[in-house]
């Protein structure tokens, strides 16, 4: 499949967001930029969100659905899968982007030829209100720096597609952390990452969360130094206690 140049595709993945994909999508509609295309993949769902957004499915906006809970790496895997653009984002069914988002990445991206691009983003309630808690990002970030930090957010990402190889925009499955166990793998091969220190995406924060389960998410970060990267056990624990000193630093 030829890509085409100026089209950004945003994947969605969609499980049990019936309270929140609406709003999601409302953000993607409001963008200044217009030549995208959305993929939404219900990921097995029970509760209404697939009854939701097969009502937004247009020439614009694509909708597939699962049979059974794959979880959300399977899920961004697929709608790669039927994405036609040559730039790629992430959006979760339970965040927002501001209006100017995609524009201000893309201009970003063509303006100086970047491969993988991710921006600063804000933290928010359950009801989706900014809290002013706002994650900034360095300009740039290689794989060491990233092993350090993990501030890359998923909804803020942006690949060319033309430069990164599909294979290694391929997330892992059966990993917690999967989205930034994607970016390692994209690093590792010598791409640097370009941070364009702006809070354009709104990272709500709810019990229902995807990385609610904080001991986990932290336990598993650790296991994807070991398991995905192959590191000692030494390095690891050096890597480790860097995320753990960022991670809290994000929230203060």
């Amino acid at each position: 499949m030829e890509l085409k140049d100026n089209l950004i595709s945003i994947v969605v993945p969609v499980y049990q967001s019936e309270k929140y994909i609406e709003s999601a999508i409302q953000s993607v509609l409001a963008q200044t930029y217009r030549n995208w295309e959305m993929i939404l993949v219900d990921d097995g769902s029970s509760d209404r969100s697939y009854e939701i957004i097969k009502k937004y499915e247009s020439s614009q906006i694509s909708v597939y659905r699962l049979e059974s809970n794959q979880g959300q790496a399977a899920a961004r895997n697929i709608g790669r899968g039927y994405a036609r653009g040559r730039y790629l984002a992430y959006l979760d069914a339970d965040d927002l982007w501001s209006p100017e988002k995609l524009e201000r990445q893309y201009h970003f991206m063509t303006e100086h030829q970047y491969a993988f691009t991710f921006t600063g983003y804000e933290f928010a309630g359950a009801d989706g209100v900014r809290n002013g808690t706002v994650v900034h990002v360095p300009p740039t970030i290689n794989y060491k720096q990233a092993l350090k930090n993990t501030t890359i957010s998923t909804i803020t990402v942006m690949f060319d597609r033309k430069q990164i190889k599909d294979e290694l925009l391929a997330m892992p499955l059966g990993v917690r952390g999967e989205d930034t166990a994607t970016w390692w793998q994209i690093l590792r091969s010598g791409i640097t990452a370009y941070g364009l220190d702006q809070a354009f995406s709104v990272y709500r924060r709810h019990g229902q969360s995807h990385s609610g389960n904080k001991l986990k998410a932290v336990w598993g970060t650790y296991l994807m130094y070991r398991r995905c990267e192959n590191l000692s056990i030494v390095k690891s624990w050096y890597y480790f206690l860097w995320y753990l000193w960022n991670a809290v630093r994000r929230r203060i």
